[in-house]
């Protein structure tokens, strides 16, 4: 019995004002929690590996067995190994995520999903870049 987390990054401009989206929910499909963030300036790569990071951070608190589902095929692939990360910034947040997982013990694999299958996690990192153009505390 896993955990499925649902993870997205956006960034308006490239790079630009950027926001993380995430979902976590049960093996029966259950909605455990969601959380968006505006994290500053940033990129789109960027804003996905920081997502994904704080959602394995929040999942674990909910299992070790962790399938995370992203419409990024790059990040997907990169972290499956597929893919080498040949960009300095975006291997320490590989770093960062790897450490992270080795710590909390955890057991994650990585699935690509259509864009529409990750609309959740897509609402809400732009929900958090709204909330900060508007004004907003960063909620």
């Amino acid at each position: 019995m896993g955990i499925y987390l649902y993870v997205d990054g956006a960034s308006r401009g490239n790079p630009g004002i950027a926001g993380i989206g995430l979902v976590v929910r049960d093996c029966k499909g259950n909605t455990l929690t969601r959380y968006r963030e505006c994290i500053g300036i940033a990129t789109n790569n960027v804003a996905e590996y920081r997502a994904l990071k704080k959602g394995l951070e929040i999942a674990a608190r909910y299992g070790r067995d962790i399938t995370v589902m992203s419409d990024s095929i790059l990040m997907v692939r990169q972290m499956s190994k597929e893919y080498k990360v040949r960009r300095r910034h975006l291997r320490e947040l590989v770093k960062q995520v790897g450490d992270l997982i080795a710590r909390e013990n955890l057991d994650v694999k990585y699935e690509h999903i259509p864009r529409w299958e990750n609309a959740d996690a897509d609402r809400l990192a732009n929900e958090a870049i709204d909330m900060y153009l508007a004004g907003d505390a960063l909620r």
